[in-house]
C-alpha cells in the first residue's frame, strides 16, 4: 500500500483549534506577515503589501523604523523588566515628555500596556474622584475590550454584554452625517447636541463622573463631530463639576495633522481633565497610559503599582519613536500627505455609487460604503473592497456600525508616492466591488 504523506495543519487551522471563536482575522485567507519596512510589509508567501492600517494605526512611524530597533535592543541588553516598584529612568524621561506635550496643567502620568487599560484606568480615577459611577459617553464609540470600557461602547458590533459596573449614558453628536441632527448646519448641530447633553443630565442622579470621548471615533468608521463640540460640552460639564476624558489612543500623537491631540479641535474652554493614549506611540511596542491633573491622579488612596506598564523596554521604543515623530515633523507631514490623499480619494470615487461619503483628517481617513443606490450601509461591500484591496497590495482596515466603513491610517511618513499608488489600488478594489454587488 502506498503510503500518503500526512499534509501538517496550517497555521490558520492551527489558529482556530488554540484560540477563542472571536478572535477575529481579516480576510478569507488570513494573512501572516513575516517582516516589513517603511510602510511596506510581506507575508509568508513573499508578497508585498502597501500598508495603510499600520497594525490597527500603532505602526505610526514606520515598519523596523532604526532607532526604534536600536533602542529596544539596546536596553534589552542592560535590563528588560523592573516593575514599577523601583526607579526608572526611561519611565521618567518619557513621562517628562508626554506630560509637557499633552496641554494639562500639573500633569501625572501613569503607564499601561494598551488602549483598553488606559482607559480603564480613567474610569477608576474619574469615578473615584467624583464618587460616582454614571459615566456620559458617545453613541458610536468604542474605548476597548475590558469589563468596564465595553460597558461604556456605544457600537453594537463590540459590545458582547449589556452587563457593566457603570451606569452609561450616550449622547449625541460622534456622528456628523447620520442621526437625527444630519441635516443641521455644523452651527445648530452642536446646539442641538449641548440641548440634548443638558437633557441627559435631568435624567441622572446627579454627579456625574466624567464624559469620555474619541475626538474621532476609531473603530466608529473615523467619524467626527464639528470643530468646537467639545468646547460647548466642556462649558456645560465645567458646570455641573463634571470631567472630562478625551479619548487619544487614535487621535494623538499629530496623526490628525491639524493638531498634536484631537482634543486640540475642542479647545476653547481648556484641556481635558484626562487623557488616554496608547498605539502609536510604541510604534509596536505595548505602550499606553494615561494623563490627568494631580488632582484626579492623586485621588486613589489605595496601593496600586503596574507590573508591565512602563518597562524599562517599551519607554525606551516609546522615547526614540517620540523623537523621531518631532524630529521629522511627521504631524506636518500627516497634514500635507493626508490632505492630498483624502483630495484624491474623493476625485476618483466620485462617480461610485458604492461610496457615500469620504471623511477624515490628516492620515485617518475613513470611506462609508452603501448599496449602491441607497443610503443603507453595506458591510457586504466593505469585505468585498477590503479582499480586492489585498489582491492588488493593499491593507486597509475596516470599521462603522456593522463594519460597513473603510479605515485608512498609513504610518504618518508615508510619502506623496506612496499615497497616490494606496489611491489608485483602491480605486480599482472599490470598482472590483461595485461591479461584483451589481451582478448580484
Amino acid at each position: 500500500m502506498t503510503h500518503v504523506p500526512h499534509e501538517p495543519p496550517t497555521l490558520h487551522a492551527r489558529h482556530q483549534a488554540v484560540l477563542p471563536s472571536w478572535l477575529s482575522l481579516y480576510y478569507e485567507r488570513p494573512l501572516e506577515l513575516t517582516h516589513g519596512e517603511g510602510r511596506y510589509v510581506w507575508d509568508a508567501e513573499g508578497n508585498r503589501y502597501l500598508d495603510f492600517f499600520g497594525g490597527i494605526l500603532t505602526t505610526m512611524t514606520a515598519h523596523a523604523l532604526p532607532e526604534v530597533t536600536k533602542a529596544v535592543s539596546e536596553q534589552a541588553g542592560r535590563i528588560l523588566h523592573t516593575s514599577t516598584l523601583y526607579l526608572s529612568r526611561p519611565m521618567v524621561e518619557l513621562a517628562e515628555r508626554i506630560a509637557a506635550l499633552s496641554g494639562i496643567p500639573d500633569a501625572r502620568v501613569f503607564f499601561t500596556t494598551s488602549g483598553t487599560e488606559a482607559n480603564d484606568t480613567a474610569l477608576l480615577l474619574a469615578t473615584t474622584h467624583r464618587r460616582s459611577n454614571q459615566i456620559l459617553a458617545m453613541r458610536n464609540s468604542y474605548h476597548g475590550r475590558s469589563f468596564s470600557t465595553v460597558g461604556i461602547t456605544g457600537n453594537q458590533s463590540w459590545s458582547p454584554t449589556s452587563l457593566s459596573p457603570l451606569q452609561t449614558l450616550y449622547v449625541h453628536g460622534g456622528v456628523r452625517s447620520r442621526g437625527p441632527y444630519a441635516e443641521l448646519s455644523d452651527r445648530d448641530f452642536i446646539a442641538a447636541c449641548v440641548a440634548d447633553l443638558e437633557d441627559m443630565l435631568q435624567q441622572t442622579a446627579g454627579g456625574v463622573a466624567a464624559l469620555i470621548a474619541e475626538p474621532i471615533q476609531g473603530v466608529g468608521g473615523f467619524t467626527a463631530p464639528p470643530d468646537g463640540l467639545y468646547a460647548a460640552f466642556r462649558e456645560v460639564l465645567a458646570r455641573h463639576g463634571i470631567l472630562w476624558i478625551s479619548d487619544e489612543v487614535q487621535t494623538g500623537w499629530g496623526r490628525t495633522g491639524d493638531h498634536f491631540w484631537g482634543w486640540q479641535a475642542h479647545a476653547d474652554n481648556g484641556p481635558p481633565d484626562l487623557l488616554t493614549f496608547a498605539k502609536g506611540i510604541g510604534n509596536g511596542m505595548s505602550v499606553g497610559g494615561v494623563v490627568a491633573r494631580a488632582e484626579v491622579m492623586n485621588s486613589l488612596t489605595a496601593n496600586s503599582i503596574s507590573t508591565f506598564g512602563g518597562s524599562p523596554v517599551t519607554m525606551a521604543a516609546g522615547l526614540a519613536n517620540l523623537n523621531h515623530l518631532l524630529e521629522h515633523d511627521l504631524q506636518g507631514n500627516a497634514r500635507r500627505v493626508g490632505g492630498l490623499l483624502i483630495e484624491r480619494l474623493r476625485a476618483v470615487t466620485a462617480g461610485l455609487g458604492l461610496v457615500r461619503e469620504v471623511r477624515g483628517r490628516g492620515l485617518m481617513i475613513g470611506l462609508e460604503l452603501v448599496r449602491p443606490g441607497t443610503d443603507e450601509p453595506s458591510p457586504e461591500a466593505a469585505s468585498l473592497v477590503l479582499e480586492a484591496a489585498r489582491e492588488r497590495g493593499l491593507l486597509i482596515g475596516k470599521g462603522g456600525q456593522g463594519g460597513a466603513s473603510l479605515r485608512i491610517a498609513p504610518p504618518m511618513s508615508l510619502t506623496v508616492a506612496e499615497a497616490e499608488e494606496g489611491a489608485g489600488l483602491l480605486a480599482e478594489a472599490l470598482r472590483t466591488a461595485q461591479g461584483t454587488l451589481a451582478g448580484t
